[in-house]
């Protein structure tokens, strides 16, 4: 049974994605085991379920109708054996979370790795993203946004967290080029642009005194990760916008400078969300637990 019900989880993810290296990658699996298991179910079946060329899968029209067919019953055969897990004494199993990759940093430490530590046999598997994706289709147990990114259709958990962003430049940056005092000054500095997952250039926020501004940026690079702008502003190449909980230390030892203090306003607090679940196994609902016992002492859901 177990080999069957790889195939079919192989089948759907190939389907979902429709890129074999994408898929193995969220079964945790190489991308030849992977090619293997649907070749397999193929041959069982007698049929092709997938066209396939050097560039793209693709789903046959039998494929189609199987996937169709196939898909909520295998969901009800994985409910059932979670619902079988879920009367486990002690967690166990594998938890994935999305988030997006400044969220991922802010809870590793106080939320992931301490749960991690009191229930060494779950293990956590954490992918992070740009873009906000449908983390039940995607096979995940829980995201992890802003409050105000949270699907509708989703429990949210507000962790509670501090956040906002900062415009940070280094002590020689500054001293070469100034010190900007409103936005509109960082029309004249060298700044750190962003590229968002949907390739358009990121326009950096301001607000005061119910006042709000966004500014086009410019600057000699252009980058898509928040690790990079800090090394580039720590080099002074210029300044960036950055969660204030990536650059706290280096703004606490002295390495990077904050500026625009007055115009960065708080943002919406961090949250941990995911679909109700009928059968919640032990170690998902020993996660939302220990989550929720950071602000809140309400047991699951």
């Amino acid at each position: 049974m177990k080999n069957s019900l790889s195939e079919l989880d192989a089948v759907l993810m190939v389907a979902r994605h429709g890129k074999y290296r994408t898929a193995a990658l969220e079964l945790d699996m190489s991308t030849t085991a992977l090619s293997n298991a649907v070749g397999k179910l193929e041959r069982t079946l007698g049929v092709r379920l997938f066209n396939r060329t050097t560039r793209s899968v693709s789903l046959t029209e039998a494929g189609e109708q199987f996937v169709a067919q196939v898909a909520p019953a295998l969901r009800d055969i994985h409910d059932a054996m979670d619902g079988v897990r879920s009367r486990q004494a002690t967690p166990s199993g594998t938890l994935r979370i999305n988030a997006f990759p400044t969220a991922a940093r802010e809870i590793f430490s106080t939320l992931i790795l301490p749960f991690q530590s009191g229930h060494p046999q779950v293990h956590i598997d954490v992918v992070t993203e740009g873009r906000l994706v449908d983390i039940v289709a995607g096979g995940f147990d829980f995201g992890v946004r802003g409050s105000d990114r949270v699907p509708a259709d989703m429990i949210g958990l507000p962790l509670g967290l501090a956040r906002r962003n900062v415009v940070v430049g280094s002590p020689d940056y500054l001293k070469t080029r100034g010190t900007p005092s409103v936005p509109q000054d960082l029309l004249g500095h060298s700044c750190l642009r962003v590229r968002l997952p949907n390739g358009a250039i990121y326009r950096w926020p301001f607000e005061k005194d119910g006042q709000a501004v966004h500014i086009d940026v410019d600057g000699p690079v252009t980058l898509d990760e928040a690790s990079l702008a800090r090394t580039a502003a720590l080099a002074s190449v210029g300044l960036t916008l950055a969660m204030e909980s990536d650059v706290r230390e280096d703004i606490q030892a002295g390495r990077l400078v904050q500026v625009l203090e007055d115009w960065t306003p708080t943002l919406p607090p961090l949250s941990l969300y995911y679909p109700n679940r009928r059968n919640p196994t032990a170690a998902f609902k020993a996660f939302v637990d220990f989550a929720r016992r950071q602000g809140t002492s309400k047991p699951y859901p």
